[in-house]
């Protein structure tokens, strides 16, 4: 064999040990690193004809539109910790990060820039009625003046105020519901919290999950705190739970009959868990079809819960319009999530955003606030319809995406008898006809609005589909 033979042949053996190797290296790190972020699945609720609850529901169905808000100390350095992205507000799991260290971000967290009215404004300016906020999230830290943990922003920050009690009063004057999120099954802080498999559990600082006792956290923490936030901080509309991971049956039926001995009108989400709550959960996606159980779709605004820094990646405003139009169409409500950054103020291209869905919203909210989902059981080609019901007759409001060329707007099944059709931007009268495609409206050659124009449609009596 010659010199060049040889040399060839090791090359080939180097090579295939060096994948061998990437290989192997890849497959430990698929094994030690976090797996990924997953919505949950929420359970189904339960069967309810409670009058409490739909009486409760009401004015929640009426609004449709509401602000989400992720802040805590994740938000200091935009989910990024000694200069390592963090990839979102659950960072200190992610990069494992021990809690003493974790810690040491509230000695320097301090918003000074924050303002409780000045988000209360942006959120009703956008068309928003209700305001749901992180008062602990994953990683444990409260972000109100707890009594039971000082391990919050009141006692371990040199911001030394109290976001919760700022913003329920800023609410209260600017006449918007206020409500507060809470991370029920995981808390990074608290030894006493597994989870279903472990893995989204502090295993770092707290690596025995056997020795870990749900039930010792729920009596230490979470009773105490909801205690807290339901006592002290005046009308709480919406507690909106996340990850009931380990709670038991009981345990959830506790927190509810808690939640409704302090406020009864309080609104409370499945997350609770054991298939108890007001209202189901979508995260981050929009259902194919409508359901009659009340449910909400929380989306976020970018492409992160928390405040991210480097990601501007804003939803038009467009997509926020249609997505809320798709989402009311088929029943739902629309809470739409903002991270505030470590300073304690929206990202600008957020406000921007906000500001175009509040300008749209002050034309056509007749069609949006107080609305149901749509009575057609087909998709509509050229956009989607909710609608008003009363003894008087139906009010069906069409939302038109993509305006017909033609001048023609067909409404496929519909066959009530039409009382009248009007443009919503400026109330200009339509021609209708009845036809065997259904009903057709003569419509203007340009659309009153580029992302979505509102037909509204006048049925006497009772509504009739074919």
């Amino acid at each position: 064999m010659s010199k060049f033979d040889l040399l060839k042949r090791w090359r080939v053996v180097l090579v295939a040990a060096a994948l061998v190797s990437a290989m192997w290296e890849g497959s430990l790190r698929a094994a030690t690193s976090p797996p990924e972020d997953k919505p949950d699945t929420d359970q189904p609720l339960q069967a309810s004809n409670d009058p409490a609850r739909a009486a409760r529901l009401a004015w929640w169905s009426d609004a449709r539109f509401g602000m989400f808000i992720h802040f805590g100390l994740y938000s200091q350095d935009g989910c990024f910790w000694n200069g390592k992205s963090g990839g979102s507000e659950q960072m200190m799991r992610h990069l494992q990060i021990p809690l003493a260290q974790y810690a040491k971000i509230a000695d320097v967290f301090n918003p000074s820039q924050f303002n409780a009215d000045q988000w209360v404004s942006i959120a009703k300016n956008a068309g928003m009625k209700y305001m749901v906020i992180t008062s602990k999230h994953h990683d444990g830290f409260a972000m109100f003046n707890s009594q039971s943990s000082d391990y919050n922003i009141v006692a371990r920050t040199p911001f030394k105020r109290d976001p919760i009690q700022e913003l329920s009063e800023a609410c209260q004057k600017q006449g918007m519901r206020f409500g507060v999120y809470y991370s029920l099954g995981r808390d990074w802080q608290d030894p006493d919290v597994p989870t279903k498999g472990g893995w989204r559990s502090n295993t770092w600082d707290y690596p025995d999950e056997s020795k870990k006792v749900f039930a010792r956290y729920f009596e230490r923490k979470v009773k105490p705190q909801i205690t807290e936030l339901l006592t002290h901080y005046g009308p709480i509309a919406v507690l909106w739970f996340d990850t009931p991971e380990e709670i038991s049956k009981a345990e959830s039926q506790e927190l509810v009959d808690l939640i409704h001995k302090l406020q009864p009108d309080c609104i409370i989400n499945s997350r609770v868990g054991n298939g108890f709550g007001d209202y189901l959960v979508s995260e981050q996606k929009i259902p194919d079809t409508a359901a009659v159980t009340p449910w909400e779709t929380c989306m976020t605004l970018n492409k992160h819960w928390a405040y991210y820094k480097g990601d501007e990646a804003w939803k038009p405003a467009g997509v926020v319009i249609h997505n809320l139009i798709d989402i009311i169409s088929k029943g739902g409500n629309y809470l739409l999530n903002v991270g505030p950054t470590g300073a304690g103020v929206f990202p600008q291209g957020a406000v921007a955003d906000l500001r175009q869905v509040g300008q749209w919203l002050k034309v056509n909210g007749e069609a949006i606030y107080g609305t149901t989902a749509s009575p057609f059981k087909q998709p509509l080609a050229w956009g989607r319809c909710t609608k008003k019901a009363d003894a008087t007759g139906t009010t069906l409001y069409l939302h038109v995406f993509d305006w017909p060329k033609d001048g023609k707007l067909t409404v496929p099944e519909l066959k009530s008898d039409v009382a009248s059709a009007t443009l919503l931007d400026g109330g200009a009268k339509l021609a209708t006809a009845s036809t065997a495609d259904g009903l057709v409206i003569t419509v203007p050659a340009q659309a009153p609005d580029k992302i979505s124009s509102t037909v509204v449609v006048k049925i006497n009596g009772t509504l009739a589909a074919r």
